[in-house]
């Protein structure tokens, strides 16, 4: 069944900008294009051309999926091989920096989609099938009034789909009270994908004068990170700071250039009522600083709403004093993460060839934990059957030991060792090893850091350990 996702108020279509990877990226260009410093402009608009490039060069973003008038189109694209990796890597992280951080916090998961009217909110997004509105829309005997009744009944009866996490966690507040003993405070936290309305609305359109009546549109999915923290209301305001400064640290943990992470204060206009207080995690990108998460104390009038008021079955203690708790949320978009993370971590660096022509070396060099690919194998000169037989037991034993690897050795077309390292440095690879005669006579092969270009010669027993022992310690960093 085709269906698209309708906004409620037919009239209002807000220009909420889109979040997915390619459109941010080729956002960035239209954004550089237009500032006030012509130098700023000129090497911003490289950068993002040189990170657009990679990013599809390089099996981050799906091939053909990325252009420069994808944000005017509202285009949404996929994630390549890499970058689903680095995409997967980063909630990892995430999910274990907060459930894994206090004993607190608990995991939830809560459905896309719901038909319950007690928690219906303006401006929701529904699922429609768009069958039945054709066949609404094909009704010419229909006078306009009766048309927008009608349309508008379809649209009510239709599955709302989720544009936030923060609902689902009060829905789950009262059967999670006891776990907690009803005791403050504690945490739900949940990742998960949501919707939101894309840029530019489309429309069905109907061949009469009422064909302007119902504006479809075609929302953008976007990852979100979710914890809604319950406590005391007395100690909110502090609790705020707590988890301010907990998530700015966790962005800075992965960053290259940690400066470019900060925190400032949201301002009165920017809350616009939905809370008394918050604070926002930013990364400074080319066209200016944007939120990577938001964290707002909420107060109790949304969990005394979503439970009718019943101030009996919400309230915990807090000491000896029973008490509706404050909700906190800290809700992250995943996808501008995945954005912050490519552009802190490109590097580009002039260097010379073997034929001592001047070049620019680009190195993806994202944290050891978030990097996708862990390392690379391929082979020298020699036995080509023998040497191909050690690679796939070395990546075997790589992937048993849950070592991201990449079969290089598999390329059917001849490369030198030089386009091979340009192109693993661009890939983000940490490690290259290079199996050859040498394996095979004395078990040593050559491993090259991407991080320092230097290469050393270890014996083949003792590869996995090192790469165990790199990325463990890059974890506890």
């Amino acid at each position: 069944m085709l269906t698209y996702c309708v906004r409620r108020r037919f009239w209002r279509c807000e220009n909420i900008p889109t979040t997915s990877l390619c459109c941010r990226i080729a956002f960035a260009l239209q954004r550089c294009s237009t500032a006030t410093s012509a130098r700023s402009v000129a090497e911003d608009s490289d950068h993002t051309k040189t990170l657009m490039q990679l990013c599809t060069d390089r099996y981050y973003i799906a091939s053909g999926q990325l252009h420069r008038d994808s944000f005017q189109r509202g285009t949404n694209c996929g994630y390549g091989p890499l970058g689903m990796e680095l995409r997967k890597n980063i909630l990892e992280q995430w999910w274990n920096s907060v459930i894994g951080f206090r004993a607190e916090v608990f995991g939830i998961s809560t459905l896309h989609t719901s038909k319950d009217r007690t928690t219906e909110r303006d401006g929701q997004l529904r699922v429609v099938d768009t069958e039945n509105l054709r066949q609404i829309l094909s009704q010419r005997e229909l006078s306009k009034d009766q048309l927008i009744q009608k349309l508008q009944i379809h649209i009510q009866n239709g599955a709302s789909v989720r544009t936030s996490l923060f609902q689902g966690a009060l829905e789950q507040y009262v059967p999670s009270l006891e776990l907690v003993n009803r005791k403050l405070p504690f945490g739900l936290a949940e990742t998960g994908l949501c919707f939101q309305p894309s840029g530019g609305p489309s429309c069905i359109t109907r061949t009469c004068a009422y064909a302007h009546i119902l504006c479809v549109t075609v929302p953008d999915e976007v990852t979100q990170s979710s914890l809604v923290w319950f406590c005391s209301p007395r100690t909110s305001s502090q609790w705020l700071d707590y988890w301010a400064r907990h998530r700015l640290q966790w962005w800075r943990k992965f960053a290259l250039g940690p400066s470019d992470f900060s925190c400032s204060d949201i301002t009165e206009e920017e809350l616009a009522g939905r809370a008394s207080r918050g604070v926002k995690i930013v990364y400074n990108f080319p066209w200016g600083p944007e939120a990577l998460e938001t964290l707002l104390s909420r107060g109790d009038a949304e969990l005394l709403q979503t439970h009718k008021g019943a101030r009996n079955k919400l309230q915990c203690l807090d000491g000896r004093k029973s008490v509706v708790p404050y909700a906190i949320s800290v809700t992250g978009n995943l996808e501008r993460g995945v954005l912050a993370y490519l552009y802190n971590s490109l590097q580009q660096v002039k260097k010379v060839d073997s034929k001592q022509r001047p070049q620019q070396r680009k190195v993806l060099k994202l944290h050891p934990i978030l990097s996708p690919v862990k390392v690379a194998l391929d082979m020298g000169r020699g036995a080509t059957v023998e040497l191909r037989q050690v690679c796939d037991g070395l990546l075997k034993e790589f992937l048993e030991g849950g070592i991201s690897a990449w079969p290089g050795y598999l390329e059917t077309m001849p490369t030198s060792m030089e386009q091979l390292n340009t192109k693993y440095d661009e890939m983000g690879v940490l490690f290259t090893a290079v199996i050859s005669d040498n394996t095979l006579e004395s078990g040593l092969l050559q491993v090259r850091s991407r991080d320092t270009t230097i290469k050393e010669t270890m014996h083949i027993s003792e590869v996995k350990n090192f790469l165990s022992r790199y990325i463990s310690t890059a974890q506890n960093i």
